[in-house]
């Protein structure tokens, strides 16, 4: 590897790709994946749907959708290395070793694995860890190994993963303790705020809300979409309130100072709702008509989207298969000879 950062971002495969996931990390990671400075890794997290998801078509095709979309979108996989998690088994070797080394109190206190239990308690369950598995239990472990794997020194993360990365970091430091300075301790990038989109419903876009807007709908099923964005019920002519409502905070994570300037007039003057997602609509399908082009291609061509993976994999286990030869030796998975 060279001397440049790296910088790993993963991208699960248990959906399809809506708007929040465009603005909270798509296009900040398209971005960041030009930049020569630094060395990147994108990689399709399959394995890790498995955990909460066991429909195969379902994992399948998301696996699909999510690796159009961010193609699509401009991902510049001649500098960023893209790939798929289950493609490189170094890594799932790399969990089992890094599993050895992991403390079971450290699990314990996974968030989610606590928030679990705490759901079986308060239904009066007998067993708290039912319905529990062991892939949920050892998440953190596994994502341990995908950043470890190639000694990322940022990982870009929300507030909710956080957790993981310091676990990370915990077990990378306990190994390095054993079998000496194999890993690089990663460093914790936080997200923006700001970048928490509302949904049709005025809550949090999720898909565990069933309130998201997928980017890539055909353009009459993306202009009906928006139109069934939550607004309240002043009449055209009364002055409304930006700070509190959901096609302007749409508009404004992702227009410039001056046009979200000009959309706070509007509002001020007592723009119709109908004619506020109107604009909105028209304003999304410039930036999304194109990219929307380049996703049906290449999802009536998934050959293509598999020939880059299977390059970007290749790319990735240049480092991975000797780095994985070196963590070997050092445990003593060596040669007898």
């Amino acid at each position: 590897m060279s001397d440049k950062t790296v910088v790993l971002t993963g991208i699960t495969t248990t959906g399809t790709p809506h708007l929040g996931n465009y603005v909270g990390a798509i296009r900040p990671s398209i971005e960041a994946s030009e930049d020569t400075s630094v060395q990147s890794y994108y990689f399709l997290a399959d394995y890790h749907a498995l955990v909460k998801c066991h429909e195969p078509e379902r994992v399948h095709q998301s696996s699909i959708e999510n690796a159009a979309t961010w193609l699509a979108l401009g991902l510049d996989t001649d500098n960023a290395i893209f790939y798929r998690q289950s493609d490189i088994p170094e890594i799932m070797e790399l969990n089992w070793m890094l599993s050895c080394m992991t403390a079971k109190g450290l699990m314990n206190r996974a968030h989610a694995y606590k928030g679990a239990v705490a759901e079986n308690t308060e239904r009066g369950e007998s067993d708290p860890d039912k319905g529990i598995n062991m892939g949920l239990f050892t998440y953190p472990t596994l994502m341990s190994a995908d950043i470890l794997m190639f000694n990322a020194n940022k990982v870009p993360v929300g507030k909710d993963q956080t957790q993981h990365l310091e676990m990370a970091r915990v077990i990378a430091q306990r190994f390095n303790h054993h079998f000496g300075d194999h890993f690089t301790i990663p460093e914790i990038v936080l997200g923006e705020e700001g970048a928490i989109l509302p949904g049709l419903d005025g809550r949090k876009m999720s898909k565990s809300y069933n309130n998201t807007i997928p980017l890539f709908l055909p353009e009459k099923k993306f202009r009906k979409m928006i139109m069934k964005i939550k607004t309240n019920s002043l009449e055209p002519g009364e002055p409304k309130d930006p700070e509190e409502c959901s096609l302007f905070a749409i508009y404004n994570s992702l227009a410039t100072r001056d046009e979200v300037a000009a959309i706070r007039k509007r509002y001020a003057e007592g723009i119709a709702w109908g004619e506020m997602k109107q604009f909105l609509f028209e304003y999304l399908n410039g930036i999304f008509s194109a990219p929307r082009e380049n996703y049906n291609a290449l999802m009536e061509n998934p050959a293509e989207i598999e020939a880059i993976l299977v390059r970007g994999a290749e790319r990735a286990r240049d480092y991975a298969s000797p780095f994985m030869q070196r963590l070997r030796y050092a445990t003593g998975i060596r040669p007898l000879k």
